[in-house]
């Protein structure tokens, strides 16, 4: 097949893979926006699961989606150790110039970006020189005494209020999406529940949608009590094999090509339904097959390029990261699940290298800040990443 026509390729065709089965999600979406521009209550919403399902499409998408409806919408990706401050002032200040467009009182918005540029410049260290005192780039100068005390749930508070009300002038809302939800420090997060629940009480016409991995719900009831009540909790998981069929089906047909039902099944076996998977062995497929349609002898010959991709990009990537202490528990995890896709007891991990679940408790929390593992419930641990165990134990160290 032509590899320059490859559907598979990033950035290829109109709807990428990881949306197929995505639906409900996005319907469930629409809803939320409606509801919360027509001024009633509606939950903030926060979607987990493991890497490789499709959350960072899906929250681009939900963002073009309130876009198109006139919202005003941003979208920041959490770091570990940094601050909630600018990147949360660059997203918002992104959404006020969506909602400037349609506002008929400039002053009314540079009043907003005034409140916005002040809390921005809390971001700076009380004691830093001029010089090297961080500015955000807005053309206003900065309001007093509003979302300037230093307390960022109070700041928070008063920066929502400011924004979801030019929003309201214009009969719509704000979205903010946050991508890698679980990294944003302990009080920023605690921050922005408070302000959350502060705006469900108002009904002021702002949502967050959160992404994170699965045990951001933990995340966030550990930081207030009655997080549960201010997030609707959406688990996107792999693909049913309906779904994945489509989502290979779809782009191939786009190009006018084919693919035989032996195919699809090697692909599902592959891909295990995991839509970066399904992307990625497709696109090996694609590139691998002579003629029209892709066959399933194709899918076997493209398989052992599509692994050593994986292996250096979504695997190897963050192997890397790890530290010799730490690539041992993730190796004892593997071992201990066969490979498998299952969570394992820390108790196990423990036993299974002559150590004192104790002794190994610096190397685990270590790895679940770095995002390679979480803790479901206590004393479980398991993967984040797909199909990670098989790759660890075919690994020649």
């Amino acid at each position: 097949m032509d590899p320059v026509r490859n559907p598979f390729a990033p950035g290829a065709g109109q709807r990428p893979p990881e949306l197929a089965g995505r639906d409900k999600e996005l319907a469930a979406f629409e809803v939320v926006l409606e509801r919360v521009a027509r001024g009633r209550p509606e939950r903030s919403l926060v979607l987990t699961g493991l890497r490789g399902v499709g959350k960072t499409v899906l929250l681009g998408e939900l963002r073009s989606m309130a876009v198109k409806r006139g919202w005003g919408a941003g979208k920041i990706e959490a770091r570990p150790e940094a601050g909630l401050r600018r990147p949360l002032s660059a997203a918002l200040h992104r959404a006020i110039r969506d909602l400037a467009v349609r506002h008929r009182a400039p002053e009314r918005v540079e009043a907003v970006l005034g409140v916005l540029k002040a809390f921005a410049l809390r971001a700076n260290p009380a004691d830093a020189k001029l010089r090297d005192r961080w500015q955000p780039g807005i053309d206003v100068p900065a309001a007093q005494g509003r979302a300037d005390s230093g307390d960022i749930e109070i700041d928070l508070v008063e920066l929502f209020t400011e924004v979801a009300e030019l929003a309201q002038d214009v009969g719509t809302g704000v979205a903010l999406l946050i991508d890698e939800m679980q990294d944003v420090p302990p009080d920023d997060i605690s921050a922005l529940c408070a302000a959350c629940h502060e705006l469900s009480q108002s009904g002021a016409p702002l949502v967050v949608v959160g992404a994170g991995l699965p045990h951001l719900p933990a995340v966030l009831s550990a930081s207030k009590s009655y997080s549960e009540r201010l997030f609707r909790y959406v688990r996107i998981d792999r693909l049913s094999r309906e779904d994945a069929d489509r989502a290979v089906l779809a782009p191939v047909e786009r190009e006018e090509a084919g693919i035989q039902d032996e195919a699809l099944d090697a692909l599902f076996d592959a891909s295990g339904g995991y839509p970066y998977f399904i992307q990625a062995y497709g696109k090996a497929a694609w590139d691998a097959a002579p003629a029209d349609p892709i066959s399933a002898l194709d899918v076997a010959v493209a398989a052992p390029e599509a692994d050593a991709e994986l292996a250096v990009g979504f695997f190897g990537s963050r192997y890397e990261r790890a530290t010799p202490a730490e690539r041992e528990y993730l190796r004892a995890m593997a071992e201990l699940t066969d490979g498998k896709d299952a969570g394992v007891n820390t108790a196990q991990v423990a036993d299974h290298l002559g150590r004192k679940p104790s002794s190994l408790s610096p190397a685990r929390d270590s790895l679940i800040k770095k995002g390679l593992v979480y803790s479901a419930e206590r004393g479980q641990i398991a993967f984040t990443v797909p199909h990670f165990g098989r790759f660890l134990l075919g690994r020649e160290d």
